[in-house]
C-alpha cells in the first residue's frame, strides 16, 4: 500500500506545530547521534515560525505529523535567491511509501514559486538511503566543500 498516495496531507507548518516539528528534529539527531546537541527549544521553533524565518512542510496521515521539511530563504551571491533545506526527516515507520518524495517536491515547488534558482541541504556521507535517494532525484552531491561554524 502507498501510504502517501492514499493518506498523506501536506500543509504548511504553523507555530502551533512547534512541538511535533521539534519532535521529529530530535528523532533526526537520534538517527544521526547527536540527540545531545539538539538545544532549540518549543518556543525557539514558535517565534521562528511565526515571524517566517523558517518554514516547513508537514505530511500528516490521520492528524498525526510523520515528516517535515524545514526549510529558509537565503541568498547565493553567485546565483541569486536561494532556498536552503535545514531538515527533511519521515518518522522510520512511514519511509518507504513515498512520503519524502511529497515533502521534497513541496519544497522545491515552495522554491521555485517563490523566484528560487537554487536549492540546497546537507547530506551525511555515512547516510546511504538519503543519498540514494537524492540521487535518484537528480541532485548533485558537492564533495570539496567542508562545513565551518561558531556557535556563538
Amino acid at each position: 500500500m502507498n501510504l502517501a498516495t492514499n493518506k498523506t496531507i501536506i500543509r504548511d507548518a504553523t507555530e502551533n506545530d512547534a512541538k511535533e516539528i521539534l519532535d521529529l528534529v530530535r528523532e533526526l539527531a537520534i538517527y544521526e547521534k547527536a540527540e545531545d546537541q539538539v538545544t532549540a527549544t518549543v518556543e525557539d521553533y514558535q517565534k521562528s515560525l511565526k515571524s517566517h524565518k523558517i518554514f516547513c512542510k508537514l505530511a500528516e496521515i490521520e492528524g498525526k505529523v510523520v515528516g517535515i521539511a524545514l526549510y529558509y530563504e537565503t541568498f547565493s551571491t553567485w546565483r541569486g535567491l536561494m532556498y536552503y533545506l535545514e531538515d527533511f526527516v519521515v518518522k522510520k515507520a512511514y519511509r518507504g511509501h513515498g512520503i519524502g518524495q511529497l515533502l521534497m517536491d513541496a519544497y522545491i515547488d515552495e522554491a521555485k514559486k517563490a523566484g528560487a534558482v537554487l536549492v540546497k541541504w546537507q547530506v551525511l556521507d555515512w547516510n546511504e538511503p538519503a543519498v540514494n535517494f537524492y540521487q535518484k532525484m537528480g541532485a548533485t552531491i558537492e564533495k570539496e566543500w567542508w562545513n565551518v561554524k561558531m556557535f556563538l
